[in-house]
C-alpha cells in the first residue's frame, strides 16, 4: 500500500528558501521518497524542478491553483 507523500509548506517564502528546505528534507530521506512541496515565490516555478533535474530527483507532478504552486518530488 503506498503511502501519503510528505508536505513541505514553503509558501510565503522567498527565493532560495524554498529549494533549500527541500534539498535540507530529501537529504534526511531515503530514495524514492515523496516530498510534496507547497511555494508561493514565482521563481519556485524555474527553480525547483531545476534544481531537481540537477539532482537526480524527480519532479514528478507540477501544478498551481490559486497562486500556490504544488510539486510532487520523488527522492532519486
Amino acid at each position: 500500500m503506498a503511502t501519503e507523500p510528505e508536505i513541505l509548506d514553503a509558501r510565503g517564502l522567498k527565493c532560495p528558501l524554498p529549494v533549500l528546505k527541500m534539498e535540507k528534507r530529501l537529504a534526511q530521506v531515503p530514495a524514492g521518497h515523496r516530498l510534496v512541496v507547497l511555494a508561493t515565490d514565482p521563481m519556485a516555478k524555474i527553480d525547483i524542478p531545476l534544481h531537481c533535474k540537477q539532482n537526480g530527483h524527480d519532479c514528478a507532478t507540477a501544478s498551481e491553483e490559486r497562486d500556490v504552486m504544488r510539486f510532487e518530488i520523488v527522492k532519486g
